[in-house]
C-alpha cells in the first residue's frame, strides 16, 4: 500500500532489455549531471585553496588533510567521470545492460567518495573556523546526516515498499 492507496505491481513497464537500458542510461546521466557540477564547483575550490597567502600558516595537520580533501575529490571526479568514458569506449559493441550495469556501480563508487571528500572539507574547514574541539562531532553529525539522506533512507524505502514474493 502506498500514501495514494494500493500499488499495482502486476503491470510494470513492458520494455524490451535494449529499452530498459537505454531508459536506465538516460536516468543514470541525469543523475550524474546534477551531482557533477557540484564535485567540480568543490574541486576548483579545493584547487585554489593551496594558493592563498594563509595556506602556508596552517598546522601541518590541516595541510595533511587538505591533500587527502584533494586526493578525495581527484578520486571522486575521476569515478563520476567514468561513467561517461566507460559508456563511450564500450559504444557500439551491443553491451548496453553491462554498461548502464557497470556506470551505476562507478558512479555509486563516486557518491561514497563524495562524502568522504565533503566530510574531509568539512573537517578542514570547521578546524580553520572555529579552531573547537567539538569540530569532529559536528562533522560526525553531518556524515551521519548526508549516509541517512543518500543511503539509509533510500535502503528503507526500497525494503519497506518492493515488491515481496
Amino acid at each position: 500500500m502506498t500514501p495514494l492507496g494500493p500499488r499495482d505491481t502486476s503491470q510494470g513497464r513492458h520494455e524490451s532489455p535494449e529499452e530498459r537500458a537505454d531508459r536506465r542510461w538516460n536516468e543514470l546521466l541525469q543523475e550524474v549531471r546534477v551531482i557533477q557540477t557540484g564535485v567540480q564547483i568543490l574541486f576548483g575550490f579545493l584547487l585554489t585553496v593551496a594558493f592563498t597567502p594563509r595556506f602556508p600558516t596552517l598546522s601541518q595537520t590541516d595541510q595533511t588533510i587538505y591533500v587527502v580533501t584533494v586526493l578525495l575529490g581527484a578520486a571522486t571526479t575521476g569515478a563520476l567521470i567514468g561513467t561517461v568514458t566507460f559508456h563511450r569506449l564500450v559504444t557500439g559493441h551491443r553491451l548496453k545492460p553491462e554498461t548502464v550495469l557497470w556506470a551505476a556501480r562507478l558512479s555509486m563508487v563516486g557518491i561514497v567518495l563524495l562524502l568522504a571528500t565533503v566530510a574531509s572539507a568539512l573537517l578542514l574547514i570547521l578546524r580553520i573556523a572555529m579552531d573547537d574541539t567539538a569540530v569532529p562531532w559536528i562533522v560526525a553529525g553531518l556524515v551521519a546526516w548526508f549516509m541517512l539522506c543518500w543511503f539509509a533512507l533510500p535502503a528503507w524505502v526500497l525494503h519497506r515498499y518492493s515488491d515481496r514474493e
